[in-house]
């Protein structure tokens, strides 16, 4: 068998792999959790249609997970990235979601995760050599 290993940016290659995990992790599930999966974005734009910031996100099975959170930082502290998460905690609990999970790094909002009712499960050191990869997770159903 003539198998080897490459290196290379191919979208149906990455697919394909992407997939195969889907249909393999779909045999362990519960049926009522197959197909579960939808992204699920929200942004905060201004008068003139710009972006200002936003949140990327996607139910999957059980959960949804946060990927992105950014705000410009000249409107920080302004409460629009608390109401980021009200709205993504809303729409978790009406697709029937257990909890949320996200990471941030020590240098960016593990406080402002934290004060909204966050908590770390686990971390990791020597990220970037100087910082820490934090794992967040926020109860839904209790």
């Amino acid at each position: 068998m003539g198998l080897h290993i490459t290196k290379e940016l191919n979208k149906q290659a990455k697919q394909n792999i992407e997939d195969a995990l889907y249909k393999f992790n779909l045999k362990h599930f519960p049926v009522d959790l197959r197909g579960r999966y939808e992204e699920i974005n929200l942004f905060i734009k201004d008068e003139n249609g710009t972006v200002r910031g936003g949140l990327l996100a996607e139910v999957c099975w059980n959960w949804l997970e946060i990927h992105m959170l950014i705000i410009d930082e000249d409107i920080r502290k302004s409460g629009f990235g608390t109401k980021l998460l009200v709205e993504i905690e809303k729409i978790a609990l009406e697709k029937e979601c257990d909890f949320i999970k996200v990471d941030t790094l020590s240098f960016q909002a593990l406080g402002f995760y934290e004060k909204n009712g966050y908590e770390v499960f686990g971390s990791l050191d020597n990220v970037g050599r100087d910082f820490k990869h934090y794992y967040l997770k926020k109860d839904l159903i209790i």
